[in-house]
C-alpha cells in the first residue's frame, strides 16, 4: 500500500501528518474539521501553506472532508489531577479510556496544585505511550496543561518550600524530558460537556 501524508487546516493542530491514525485524532470530535490526504509529501506541503480555505477554493478540493463525532476515541489514555486545597495535597493519574484500567498514579504530595497535577500528568502519559512505542491519543480537561505542555514550561505562581520539594522535581524532571523528548503522540481535550467526566476523574467534586 501506497505511503499517504495527511493535511489538517482546520482540526486541534494544523500541519502535515505521515499517519492517519495522527490525523484522524486531531479530527474525530472537532467540529468544521477539514482534512485530505496526498500522495507524496510535497503535494501535501504546498496544498497545506497555500492556507485552507482559500487552497480548497482555488484547486478545488471538492473531497475534503469535515468530520464530527459524538463520542471520544476509545483507543486513548486520559489524565487527570485533583487537589485538596489550592495549594494542597495533590496527586494525578492515567487511565485508558476503553477499559478504565488505571496505568499510573502519583501522590498525593504535599503543597501542590490542580495545574501543576495536570501538567505532570500529561507528561508522564506521554513518556509512558513513548516507552511502550504506543502514539494513541491523550485526552486531558486542562486548557492550562495543555498550553504549559506546548510551551514545555509549567508556568505556576507556586512557589517552592521545603514541603513541595518533591513536586518541584517533578517539575524540573517534566520539563527537561520535554525539552529532551519528540513525540507523535497528540493531546486533545476532553469534551466534558458532552462526554461527562474524564475517565481519570478522582470523583471528588
Amino acid at each position: 500500500m501506497a505511503k499517504k501524508y495527511y493535511v489538517v487546516w482546520e482540526g486541534r493542530e494544523k500541519g502535515v501528518f505521515s499517519s492517519w491514525d495522527i490525523c484522524k485524532s486531531l479530527i474525530e470530535g472537532y467540529k468544521g474539521a477539514v482534512y485530505k490526504s496526498f500522495e507524496s509529501y510535497e503535494e501535501a506541503k504546498k496544498a497545506f501553506e497555500t492556507q485552507a480555505s482559500q487552497s480548497i477554493k482555488k484547486q478545488n478540493y471538492s473531497h475534503v472532508q469535515r468530520v464530527t463525532t459524538a463520542y471520544p476515541m476509545q483507543d486513548s489514555l486520559s489524565v487527570d489531577a485533583a487537589c485538596s486545597g489550592n495549594p494542597g495535597d495533590m496527586e494525578y493519574r492515567g487511565v485508558y479510556v476503553k477499559t478504565r484500567q488505571e496505568v499510573f498514579r502519583v501522590g498525593p504530595l504535599k503543597e501542590g496544585t490542580n495545574n501543576i497535577g495536570e501538567f505532570l500528568a500529561i507528561v508522564h502519559g506521554l513518556a509512558y505511550l513513548k516507552k511502550i512505542n504506543s502514539s494513541i491519543p491523550i485526552y486531558t480537561d486542562s486548557v492550562t496543561a495543555i498550553s504549559w505542555i506546548r510551551n514545555k514550561h509549567c508556568k505556576t505562581t507556586l512557589q517552592e518550600t521545603v514541603r513541595n520539594a518533591q513536586i518541584f522535581e517533578l517539575i524540573d524532571r517534566a520539563e527537561q524530558w520535554l525539552q529532551n523528548n519528540t513525540y507523535t503522540t497528540p493531546i486533545v481535550k476532553w469534551d466534558t460537556k458532552h462526554w461527562g467526566e474524564i475517565p481519570a476523574d478522582f470523583g471528588r467534586k
